[in-house]
């Protein structure tokens, strides 16, 4: 099985839990998690397994833990909330012998768990009284299908278990293999149609998505003006909104505001059909029009990307619509749109996720970046930032380049994302500090891209610089004004980088030195050095990090004076205090650096200048 955008999290405590996770894991495409030392040979191995498991719940993965389900309970207590929003969990014996779905049995836990029972083997421990009686979970309609009354599901199940009879209505094929009670005389009420219902308190209205909303629109069309199109659309149809299972457009409008804002408000994904694609279905617009197709290369895009999504087994249900500035139109498939037969229609707007994964350690990797390298299915970068990542994302495609081709590696992640993949580009640091966020942005302006790759989704997510890491690890050297100064002349002329250090030295700010030196390039940090020594003491602190947050890390504080481009490699990052810049020992032998920020001159603070 194929590893999902975002895996569950199989959770193990022992090597012959392990075990059971591998065979687990070969039907989910999960990533195996255990504490540190306990389960050698895990996915990733961590120091508190419990933070992990109640972190992936409340991002919504599914959580499979090989352990007792009463673990499993006391982790996620605190946690629970809504029940139509909780993820899977499933709790496994260390035999493998009971399998248990504990939360989410119908968002797919009882099913998953019928299916891990099955290549264990095991026994599933279903408990939810609607499957074990009928063999069907109400408030969860089959893939593609919606329940627009959730609100009404306890009722009908609490009446069907009373002995109540039900009514099926419309096209409920799925509904009659159920072992349901049927009756036409039913008091219970189970409707299978597109169509708005008016609803009793013992009726259910279970919608297909097999609708698609065509949409077209000017540039910079004011979003509230779409959306209230498209819902006006919907009601002069008769289609409920739970039927729409997609907004579709042109591609030249994959970065239109209005689409997107039309696609959130319905809670469905936006696709989007060359103009090519949607000519193709010219013979059967009901508005074909020549002033259309001599600006965008096609004949009707409400219309033609309504029946392009559908289908030539689809129709037109109901022909384009005008405001001032869009067009609607509403297409019908033959089936519903399962998320398979969804993710093949048309195009996504690709997204580049832009993410900083800090110096290293998985512990200074923000949730945010780690949601968005699972989201992806693409992880772009220098191979020994990919080799850091690599135990959360197992499963994508690793596009790996080598230093020096930073505009290639660039460039790639963004065409890759106009062919409407979610990449990740992965910087060390903080992806806006020296690294590759500010290409992205320069190669939008200059241009050199397709016209796909402009019109991508961006998010930036920052992460925890070196410079932050070095303080942190040092003390609090940035406790005062500071700036950073990359030494590399690669990019940037060295009567540049003299002007700045001269400029900082001056302005007494604490520096941050990046790239201080190279194989090739000695003398650069030398000269900052004796440009520092007019400015200030010679006994002012350094800070020397290398390798932060990687076990190798070390990090030494030297007077400036005693600074040697020796001790300097391309790993390290120097930071050299102001004139106010002082240390200070601990009882513990540790020497800390810190540049008082002024309060010792500010009245009623308890410290004394």
């Amino acid at each position: 099985m194929a590893a999902s955008a975002n895996p569950p999290l199989i959770a193990v405590l022992s090597g012959t839990g392990l075990e059971i996770a591998r065979k687990v894991q070969q039907i989910t495409g999960g990533e195996t998690v255990a504490p540190e030392g306990r389960a050698a040979g895990a996915d990733r191995q961590v120091d508190r397994i419990g933070e992990e498991i109640a972190g992936a719940f409340t991002a919504g993965r599914t959580v499979i833990g090989v352990m007792a389900a009463g673990s499993l309970i006391r982790i996620l207590a605190p946690h629970l909330a809504d029940k139509r929003q909780e993820p899977p969990v499933i709790a496994i014996a260390e035999d493998g012998n009971s399998v248990v779905p504990l939360l989410g049995g119908h968002h797919g836990a009882n099913d998953l768990a019928r299916k891990i029972a099955a290549v264990l083997p095991g026994h599933a421990a279903i408990t939810t009284a609607g499957d074990l009686r009928f063999g069907i979970a109400l408030d969860a309609p089959p893939e593609g299908w919606v329940l627009a009354n959730p609100q009404n599901a306890k009722p009908v199940m609490a009446a069907l278990l009373a002995g109540e009879q039900a009514q099926l209505a419309g096209n409920y094929a799925w509904l009659a293999e159920a072992r349901l009670p049927v009756s036409a005389n039913g008091k219970v009420r189970l409707i299978a149609v597109e169509n708005p219902q008016a609803c009793g308190p013992l009726d259910l209205h279970y919608v297909p998505g097999n609708c698609i909303l065509g949409m077209g629109c000017e540039r910079g069309c004011d979003p509230q003006e779409a959306i209230a199109l498209a819902a006006e659309t919907l009601a002069v149809a008769r289609v409920a909104p739970e039927a729409i299972a997609m907004v579709a457009s042109i591609d030249v409008k994959a970065d239109e505001a209005a689409i997107h804002a039309v696609a959130a408000h319905f809670g469905v994904p936006a696709r989007f059909f060359s103009a090519g694609r949607l000519e193709a279905e010219t013979p059967r617009l009901v508005n074909p029009s020549d002033v259309v197709f001599a600006e965008v290369g096609c004949h009707g895009v409400a219309e033609g990307a309504a029946l392009a999504a559908a289908g030539p087994d689809g129709s037109l249900i109901q022909a384009k619509r005008k405001s001032k500035r869009a067009t609607a139109a509403i297409g019908r498939a033959a089936r519903v749109f399962a998320k398979e037969r969804t993710m093949e229609t048309g195009r996504p707007r690709g997204r580049l996720f832009v993410v900083g994964i800090g110096p290293g350690q998985e512990g200074w990797r923000s949730p945010e970046v780690t949601r968005m390298i699972g989201e992806a299915t693409d992880v772009v970068g220098y191979s020994l930032y990919l080799d850091l990542i690599a135990p959360i994302s197992q499963g994508k495609t690793r596009h790996d380049f080598d230093l020096g081709k930073e505009e290639d590696r660039v460039r790639h992640a963004m065409e890759l994302a106009g062919t409407g993949k979610d990449v990740a580009l992965v910087c060390s640091g903080d992806a806006g500090i020296y690294a590759m966020a500010t290409l992205v942005f320069e190669l939008i302006e200059k241009g050199g891209l397709t016209d796909a790759a402009r019109r991508i989704g961006i998010a930036v997510s920052p992460g925890i610089s070196a410079l932050q890491a070095a303080a942190a690890r040092a003390g609090a050297p940035l406790g005062h004004d500071f700036c950073t100064i990359s030494l590399s002349d690669l990019l940037t002329p060295w009567e540049a980088i003299q002007m700045r250090v001269k400029a900082a030295a001056e302005g007494d700010f604490v520096i941050a030195f990046y790239n201080p030196v190279s194989k090739r390039r000695r003398t650069q940090l030398a000269h900052a050095r004796d440009v520092l020594l007019q400015h200030r003491p010679a006994d002012t602190p350094v800070i020397l990090a290398t390798n932060l947050g990687r076990p190798e890390e070390k990090v030494r504080v030297v007077a400036l004076s005693e600074l040697e481009v020796d001790d300097v490699d391309m790993l390290t990052v120097v930071i050299v205090g102001s004139s106010e810049t002082r240390t200070v020992a601990t009882g513990d032998g540790k020497t800390w650096v810190y540049t008082p920020r002024g309060y010792a001159a500010k009245q009623g603070t308890g410290i004394s200048a």
